[in-house]
């Protein structure tokens, strides 16, 4: 198992949907990508480095890449990564507003998510953040030996 330090990726999502958490862990193939929720104290100060607030949204970032994927961008190259059919991560990327929509009515889930799409360079903030939310992120990873 990969040690959180190892982390070159990271999944902030909302972890008070239930739906939400279970999809968290589709990234289990991805053994350098941790899952944290969006309410983590290290991914709100994170996500407040990167965009000056800490918007309600899906997000990806990748310390490698230097690169911050938000909302629909970030269900797909999630998507793409995991190296789900093409035709699913269209289907993700053209959908994500009413799939997420449709996930926060069935979930019970109130809150608006914000209007955050598209790829981003990530900050010099949110790379010296980087670690931190790391450390609080989870595997899910399993090994298929």
């Amino acid at each position: 198992m990969t040690d959180t330090n190892e982390f070159t990726g990271i999944l902030v999502y909302d972890g008070d949907c239930p739906f939400c958490s279970a999809a968290s862990t589709a990234m289990r193939q991805l053994e350098d990508v941790g899952v944290v929720p969006w309410d983590d104290p290290s991914a709100q100060a994170f996500l407040e480095a990167q965009f000056d607030e800490a918007p309600f949204a899906l997000f990806f970032a990748d310390r490698e890449a230097g690169r911050i994927w938000a909302g629909r961008a970030a269900a797909s190259e999630l998507c793409h990564r995991a190296g789900m059919p093409v035709l699913i991560q269209d289907v993700v990327d053209e959908n994500y507003e009413r799939l997420a929509d449709a996930i926060r009515f069935v979930s019970g889930v109130d809150r608006e998510i914000d209007p955050y799409h598209g790829e981003y360079p990530l900050a010099d903030g949110a790379v010296e953040r980087f670690d931190e939310v790391a450390a609080n992120a989870a595997a899910t990873h399993v090994p298929t030996d």
